[in-house]
């Protein structure tokens, strides 16, 4: 009788040491268990609003425990401000609600993420010593924050229609295939959708469900493995290893990253169409981009698109001049690294990606590039290492840690037992070129590959997913590994 009690208890109960997670068994029984009723009472708009609502508010509790109450917060606060905003006629009161509105997620967005940041800034400046709360960063904050942001700022602009109540609202922020880790989804995209009737075809289906099992392969047999066995070593101790180890510990963070993220994106975007509902793309393989501003349409597109339309172009974007693009450029990054963290690491990783960005753009005004296979060629180069040398920092614990990574590949050792490196580590290196080979595989053939799963036959799809499903059981380690973006 205990060990059920605890059984149960383990399904919901919050675990702050096991936060709930798409690739784990826990998520699987409690989405099967959503999913039957669900599919049931999906023409009952109402009760299945009302029903997604309060399942996705319990995924957020299992995830980030008691601090579901901000998600809650957030959500009333953001329908009761957002329809007073697109109601009211006085441009005054408009202004000053939009304010109230910016300024409260982001003073609780701030309060969760930058205070202890802040505090530790003011502490080395003045040289007093100051006591640094301990404050819980709820998973997902920064998603759901932007999220309810571009409501507001799209309603104060006339772009949308606010929600009809506050449970379609809630449907909105609170969805929880992309709640804690985006894609960030805008309201004009996804609000007209929950009035619409669901359409949830086999060819739909289909695709959900490649998408799930495609993502579960990046995100836990890929990601997980190298990172385990051989990245994160490398970056806690970088001076035990060659410089040879280093170089490919980058690379094998450029993957995984890659695949821990596009991973996630590609579950939630299947666990939404299983639903009947569409999440945009956020991840159209960035590393084959010939430019840093390629890599960003191509990267986290929900997030660089956001910060482009939010951010850039009420600074003014390209409107004012060469000198104020660069500047609005650099601060666009900057406060696009601090978006990913409290910390300088995060703030170096976006000055480096402004700083290139905005050097393109000097370059194009006096430079044209002629299209041609060696041109593209020198600029993925350029682009790919111009990125992994921002992942080192931004992987690195701190900034001493990654200087530490690029002064062993710059000794240039290992080189002569590379052979050995190799074999030694023969699993990592191999998942490492599956990485690479998977991603730069033509879009063509992903896209042939992904319709003739849709066409098998159900039991054969299902034979397919008992395949993947083993494998990740098979290459699992002891404990579900969360996914890299939770953090921020």
């Amino acid at each position: 009788m205990s060990m059920n009690r605890s059984k149960i208890q383990e399904v919901f109960v919050y675990d702050p040491g096991a936060p709930l997670l798409f690739n784990s068994g826990t998520f699987l029984v409690l989405f099967l268990c959503f999913y039957g009723i669900f599919i049931l009472t999906r023409r009952q708009k109402v009760f299945r609003t009302t029903y997604t609502v309060l399942f996705s508010i319990f995924f957020y509790y299992k995830s980030s425990g008691i601090f579901f109450w901000i998600l809650i917060f957030s959500t009333l606060t953001g329908y009761l401000i957002g329809q007073q905003l697109y109601f009211s006629r006085k441009p005054l009161h408009r202004k000053l609600l939009l304010i109230a509105g910016l300024v409260l997620n982001l003073g609780i967005l701030s309060w969760f993420k930058y205070t202890r940041f802040l505090l530790e800034i003011w502490e080395s400046l003045s040289g007093l010593s100051i006591h640094k709360p301990d404050i819980f960063l709820p998973v997902g904050i920064s998603f759901f924050t932007f999220q309810t942001l571009s409501y507001l700022i799209d309603l104060y602009r006339r772009k949308i229609e606010p929600a009809k109540n506050v449970m379609d609202f809630a449907f909105f922020v609170c969805f929880f295939p992309q709640l804690v880790a985006g894609p960030i989804v805008r309201a004009g995209h996804f609000i007209p959708q929950i009035y619409q009737k669901l359409q949830i075809s086999l060819a739909g289906l289909g695709r959900a469900w490649w998408l799930i099992l495609s993502g579960l392969i990046k995100k836990a047999v890929i990601s997980d493995y190298i990172s385990i066995n051989f990245v994160d070593r490398v970056f806690s101790s970088p001076e035990l290893y060659t410089g040879l180890e280093n170089l490919v510990a980058v690379y094998g963070y450029a993957i995984q990253i890659y695949c821990d993220f596009s991973g996630y994106s590609d579950i939630a975007i299947g666990l939404a169409l299983l639903m009947g509902f569409n999440l945009p793309d956020n991840f159209r393989s960035p590393y084959k981009a010939v430019s840093m501003t390629d890599f960003w349409r191509r990267w986290h597109i929900s997030l660089s698109t956001w910060l482009r339309d939010y951010l850039y172009i009420p600074l003014g974007g390209n409107r004012k001049g060469k000198g104020r693009t660069y500047i609005n450029l650099m601060i666009t990054m900057l406060l696009g690294g601090l978006w990913h963290g409290a910390s300088w690491k995060f703030v170096i990783w976006g000055g480096l990606h402004g700083a290139v960005l905005a050097f393109e753009k000097l370059l194009n005004t006096f430079f044209r590039v002629k299209p041609g296979r060696f041109n593209r060629i020198a600029g993925w180069f350029i682009t790919f290492h111009l990125v992994c040398l921002g992942w080192v920092f931004f992987r690195a614990s701190d900034y001493h840690t990654g200087m530490a990574v690029l002064h062993k590949i710059g000794e240039l050792s290992g080189y002569s037992m590379a052979k050995n490196i190799f074999l030694s580590q023969l699993p990592v290196f191999g998942l490492i070129l599956l990485g690479l080979l998977t991603h730069f595989t033509p879009g063509t053939w992903k896209t042939t590959l992904q319709h003739s799963f849709i066409r098998l036959p159900m039991p054969m799809q299902a034979v397919f997913a008992a395949l993947v499903i083993w494998i990740v059981l098979q290459t699992a380690t002891s404990q579900v590994q969360p996914y890299i973006y939770f953090q921020f």
